[in-house]
């Protein structure tokens, strides 16, 4: 993509294999502002592949891309990665959505990670979008994480009694030569090593900016929420790693639906009906933060399906991964004006 880089002024990142790029906003004062910042970078990115003849296209995965195909990128960092990683790096052609939502202190953040661990797994069966993977149907909602699961140092992360704790945790992987420096950390949900950030990872890269949005409003809302409740010095409670996996696994085996463990009652329950619970324990958090339209985008989402519900629709009724991957580029160009 010549002059890409230039044209989007440092917002085009490349990544490790030349298919792939990464778009990045400047920091968002809310909810408003990143829609601009989205929907102008999609366009500018969509202008600009234009004038290549190529067209853009976001999901959590290419559904008939092949990974040995795919060429990577010259670049010193992705190097080292790759010899360190071998075919674990080579493989990992996944596209995920980031989304940092800003922190007062590290302490609060280690505090809020803790706690929003919990919420992933629901994040994830809204966000799900990787059901095939080289051509096939996976019969898994969401692929992308079975391939970065390979990845050291990535899934749910345990929790951390203290900040001490956890900076003790990087210095002893730094100090040791497992990492140069807490970015390799790639966990589903982390406190960002130089910003003030929690920074959420489980996501599949969404098709729709509405989607994109929609994700992006709930996780400030459940941040905003949790750091309300520790100025309360009031707690979500915490649960072990070895149960959140269990409904991570469920979110990305079935999205929305599927039945994770409501592990206070002890039972599985509906996950469209944890979800509006959810809606509701962050509602006076969308009232001050005024995303009640993304937030009715959720609910969108949960009465119509995920993108992954859509790309497997596609191919029920055409069985032609080629018509499910136009069917992406399509709900990627929604709201965009590539002609700008």
């Amino acid at each position: 993509l010549a002059g890409g880089k230039e044209n989007l002024e440092g917002n085009l990142k490349p990544e490790m294999h030349q298919s792939v790029v990464e778009l990045r906003t400047e920091v968002c004062p809310d909810i408003h502002d990143a829609r601009r910042q989205v929907v102008s970078l999609r366009s500018e990115l969509a202008a600009v592949a234009a004038r290549d003849g190529l067209k853009i296209a976001s999901a959590g995965t290419h559904p008939f891309s092949r990974w040995h195909d795919q060429p990577i990128t010259p670049n010193e960092r992705y190097s080292t990665i790759v010899q360190d990683l071998q075919q674990v790096a080579r493989t990992n052609v996944i596209f995920g959505l980031h989304v940092h939502v800003g922190i007062p202190d590290r302490h609060t953040g280690i505090d809020i990670m803790n706690q929003a661990r919990y919420f992933l797994p629901h994040l994830y069966a809204l966000s799900v979008n990787s059901p095939f993977w080289q051509g096939k149907n996976t019969g898994l909602k969401a692929y992308r994480q079975i391939i970065f699961e390979s990845f050291p140092r990535s899934g749910m992360p345990e929790t951390f009694e203290s900040l001490g704790e956890y900076e003790d945790y990087i210095e002893l992987l730094i100090s040791t030569g497992c990492i140069d420096n807490a970015k390799k950390i790639w966990w589903d949900i982390r406190l960002h090593p130089f910003f003030d950030t929690i920074e959420f990872r489980i996501c599949d890269a969404q098709s729709r900016v509405d989607d994109t949005l929609a994700l992006a409003a709930l996780m400030q809302a459940i941040v905003v929420k949790l750091q309300k409740m520790r100025d309360q010095n009031v707690s979500f409670r915490t649960y072990p790693r070895r149960l959140l996996d269990e409904n991570r696994w469920r979110a990305g085996r079935y999205g929305l639906d599927g039945k994770l463990i409501d592990f206070g009652r002890r039972r599985e329950a509906d996950e469209r009906a944890l979800l509006t619970e959810l809606l509701e324990f962050v509602a006076a958090e969308v009232d001050e933060l005024g995303t009640h339209s993304e937030l009715a985008h959720i609910e969108r989402i949960m009465r119509e399906g995920t993108g992954a519900d859509r790309q497997l629709a596609v191919w029920e009724r055409t069985q032609d991964i080629k018509a499910v991957v136009d069917h992406i580029v399509q709900e990627t160009y929604e709201g965009l004006d590539p002609g700008r």
